[in-house]
């Protein structure tokens, strides 16, 4: 088939700008390139892709799933239904620490990744800044399947650990960074996320709360005497996780950002740094 009947078949089963998107990542193409390629044979294996993805959108899959990757901070990532699709504040909160590693550390630093996923967070920080260690945890076998597939990918010396957060870890560490599930159980979100993501990733019990608690009540025994601690929270989850915090640790600094669209979505915690 030629890509200008691929992209007729696709607006007829999705929308026009999706199927473009869809069109172009499987050709390896801009998007905007695809109009002088109109005539171009496309052969019979990406043809097949395309129509496989074209429908799985169709059918409520969002397009990273129907894709099987995503660009994260410049990085592509491979991912699935396995794991969750990391969003923006999620690069918000890789750029943030890496700006205080940079600032804050001299030497090579030791960084885990509590709830790793797809390992987006991790094995970022491990091509960004210097490292002498990045374990990636989580809790799901399947998770840790497909970031290991992105080690693979990466050339990562990342070490992989099935854990239910520091459960299965001895280390001190350096930077301790997570984006846990952080939804109240009867928060209501939008029907394609519920339908399509993990529920694992999403969901931290009644109050959205329970991952803080647990790993700020196992944390001091993983932490250098020099420690950032980052974490991700829900926009309105700031004075509970600082309450929180004041409630397990003693004598650290804590910081809250706002993401691009000024919403609380990072705190950072700094011990002696």
């Amino acid at each position: 088939m030629r890509v200008e009947d691929l992209l007729v078949y696709g607006k007829m089963n999705c929308h026009s700008d999706l199927a473009k998107i869809l069109l172009a990542e499987i050709l390896g193409l801009n998007p905007l390139e695809l109009l002088n390629y109109l005539d171009q044979m496309v052969e019979e294996e990406r043809v097949e892709k395309y129509k496989k993805s074209v429908l799985a959108v169709k059918e409520g899959k969002p397009i990273q799933y129907a894709l099987g990757k995503i660009n994260f901070f410049g990085i592509p990532f491979l991912i699935n239904e396995n794991v969750l699709i990391p969003r923006f504040e999620t690069e918000e909160l890789v750029e943030n620490t890496i700006h205080l590693i940079q600032e804050k550390f001299t030497d090579p630093v030791d960084i885990i990744d509590l709830g790793c996923g797809s390992g987006v967070i991790g094995l970022t920080l491990e091509k960004k800044v210097s490292t002498r260690s990045v374990d990636l945890i989580d809790i799901s076998q399947k998770a840790l399947e497909v970031a290991n597939k992105n080690c693979g990918k990466l050339n990562s010396k990342a070490q992989l650990i099935q854990s239910d957060m520091f459960s299965n870890v001895e280390k001190k560490y350096d930077v301790i960074i997570s984006n846990p599930p952080y939804i109240r159980n009867q928060e209501e979100i939008e029907e394609i996320v519920k339908n399509n993501e993990p529920a694992l990733a999403l969901y931290g019990g009644e109050d959205g709360l329970d991952c803080y608690r647990k790993i700020l009540k196992e944390i001091k025994p993983h932490m250098k005497e020099k420690c950032l601690i980052a974490f991700e929270i829900g926009m309105d989850q700031k004075e509970a996780i600082c309450q929180l915090i004041e409630t397990y640790l003693d004598s650290v600094e804590i910081i809250c950002k706002q993401d691009l669209s000024g919403r609380d979505r990072m705190i950072f915690i700094l011990k002696n740094v």
